[in-house]
């Protein structure tokens, strides 16, 4: 029971995230002016930007924000093609959350195999014992071929996965990566589904949130919209659009939200970071 708990509360906001995306965009074009399409290099600028000051004394444009360390978005992909590639990343999550124990207890063969010898790299982000990791990488390529088998279209991107090698030096690596996913996204669901109600029970919040975003409903769907785009921008290695790129993404995402126009409303509906107690 403990197990399935577990499973329970890691998937819940991946599919949470998933019918986000479904209920507030189509694949079929933007909605509402809110589109999804990714330029190359292209930063993300604010549709509310205003040369003025906020009159509540913060004014969340004082600097462009989606910018990767690389430069920014390194895909090109129209609104629909952003779409479909944001959708299969959420689905192949889905599946490495529902199937996460059993990915543990292959990692742990992997680490623990005398038939897998292991070489210590600098592999750019310090020392690292890199090892092959057969059995975790079986696992992620059976998931990958259920998730493409489960798409209309073709698939968006690459189908590379990356293990024992720079990127994902071994399996605890892969796995520490993997358990990350509920954590990024649970706050961003938080926020999403509880700032209509934060507003309705602080009118100050609420003034400023109209002032800035319009309504709560436009700041939500800029939310989503910043994140759908440059959650998965690209700024990861293989031009971020392999497996392992595409969670690489959603981790630069997270920490440029200081950035964000929208970060001070983060802040005064509770939110407390991506890394800690969740309320």
């Amino acid at each position: 029971s403990d197990a399935i708990s577990l499973v329970e509360t890691n998937l819940a906001p991946v599919k949470r995230m998933l019918h986000l995306l479904e209920t507030h965009f189509t694949p079929e074009g933007p909605t509402e002016g809110y589109s999804l399409q990714l330029s190359a290099s292209n930063s993300f600028t604010s549709r509310y930007s205003s040369a003025s000051s906020s009159r509540f004394g913060l004014s969340p444009f004082r600097d462009t924000y989606g910018v990767s360390s690389s430069g920014g978005s390194t895909l090109n992909h129209s609104h629909s093609t952003q779409y479909t590639f944001v959708w299969q990343s959420l689905r192949l999550w889905c599946k490495t959350q529902l199937h996460m124990h059993r990915l543990w207890v292959c990692a742990d063969e992997d680490l623990l195999s005398t038939q897998s010898s292991y070489h210590l790299y600098n592999t750019g982000q310090g020392l690292n014992r890199v090892q092959a990791c057969p059995r975790v990488g079986k696992v992620m390529r059976s998931l990958l071929h259920q998730t493409q088998q489960e798409t209309s279209g073709p698939w968006v991107g690459l189908s590379v996965i990356h293990l024992g090698d720079r990127d994902v030096p071994n399996a605890l690596v892969f796995i520490d990566k993997y358990t990350q996913i509920p954590r990024f996204l649970h706050p961003i669901c938080d926020f999403i589904d509880g700032v209509e109600a934060s507003c309705q029970q602080d009118t100050t919040m609420d003034d400023y949130v109209k002032s800035q975003f319009h309504s709560p409903k436009h700041l939500q769907r800029l939310v989503l919209q910043d994140y759908f785009k440059h959650g998965f921008d690209g700024s990861g290695d293989d031009g971020g659009s392999c497996i392992d790129g595409r969670l690489t993404s959603s981790w630069n995402w997270t920490s440029r939200i200081v950035k964000k126009p929208y970060y001070h409303v983060f802040m005064l509906s509770g939110f407390q970071g991506f890394d800690g107690e969740f309320k």
